[in-house]
């Protein structure tokens, strides 16, 4: 898509009404480059596209912390395993730029040669934080999310970085990243922006037949029942964890893991050891052919599904 820039903008107003949609590295550099020149602090969403209002809400908490944001849209390849669904993945940009409205003020949309080139070799690899949960399931999965996000970050420089916490792994591990980096780079996590009935927005969803999302309440239903179960007092890991994954077992095709583990080390916690007064309740399963995660940190988020 060519770049699409503010045919009448006046260099010198403060003004950032029309949104941009740049391709090119160098331009979307120059971009931000002339923002910051006039004291704008940047906002910054990572994306795959495909956006719903969960993605929204990562703009206007971006937009709280920044005076020009801006948002990527990039299906990154070096994240999706062998037999994982990038062919399929949604790409919808004409779509994400009509719901952005005027909530951002640019959209990086590279294509993949201007992220990889073709003598592209580095890599970016995270240790233990990427073993645990998703990391068995999906090898390869984190190294491939921080390389490219690592490249977003080198692309855009200082910048506040906002991610949602449904995706509560990779948020720890890009934290990681940019600590041991020295990233100039603010990371700010939201929390899940869930369906009326509980369900955790994701861009997978639409995958989801209307049986199918209908068995994907039992997701919600399940962790309701453990925040509830741990707010009256239970603390047994084995009876908290045990009866999460009975609960979801029927209406699920398969279960990747159903694990409480401490909230920043990511480390799982034993059968007979008791849950934390803070602890991450984390969940990936898949109905029909889509992979649905989900999680709360008990002793800090609400239940899924709230009483009326």
């Amino acid at each position: 898509m060519r770049a699409r820039k503010e045919a009448a903008a006046d260099a010198d107003s403060a003004s950032y009404a029309g949104m941009q949609t740049v391709e090119d590295v160098a331009e979307f550099r120059r971009i931000l480059t002339e923002a910051r020149a006039k004291g704008r602090r940047i906002g910054f969403v990572p994306t795959m596209g495909a956006l719903h209002e969960g993605h929204l809400a990562l703009v206007r908490e971006a937009k709280k912390h920044g005076d020009y944001v801006c948002v990527s849209i990039f299906v990154n390849p070096t994240q999706f395993g062998p037999n994982e669904d990038f062919a399929r993945y949604p790409r919808t940009l004409e779509a994400d730029s009509a719901s952005l409205g005027g909530l951002a003020d640019c959209i990086f949309a590279p294509n993949a040669e201007a992220i990889y080139p073709e003598d592209d070799q580095t890599r970016v690899r995270v240790g233990a934080l990427a073993e645990p949960l998703c990391g068995p399931f999906r090898p390869g999965h984190f190294e491939g999310v921080c390389t490219v996000v690592t490249k977003l970050f080198a692309i855009v420089g200082p910048c506040v970085a906002v991610f949602g916490r449904k995706d509560y792994q990779q948020l720890a591990v890009l934290r990681r990243v940019v600590q041991d980096l020295f990233l100039p780079v603010e990371m700010v996590g939201v929390p899940i922006v869930r369906e009326k009935d509980g369900l955790a927005l994701s861009s997978r969803n639409r995958y989801l037949s209307e049986e199918e999302r209908a068995r994907a309440l039992v997701i919600p239903r399940a962790l309701t029942s453990a925040v509830n179960a741990f707010n009256a007092g239970e603390r047994n890991v084995s009876v908290l964890r045990e009866g999460v994954r009975a609960s979801i077992a029927a209406s699920t095709d398969r279960i990747d893991y159903v694990e409480l583990t401490h909230p920043d080390t990511l480390q799982i916690l034993g059968a007979s050891e008791r849950v934390l007064e803070r602890s991450l309740f984390a969940v990936a399963c898949h109905i029909g052919k889509t992979r649905l995660i989900d999680n709360v940190v008990l002793g800090e988020d609400p239940a899924p599904i709230r009483q009326s």
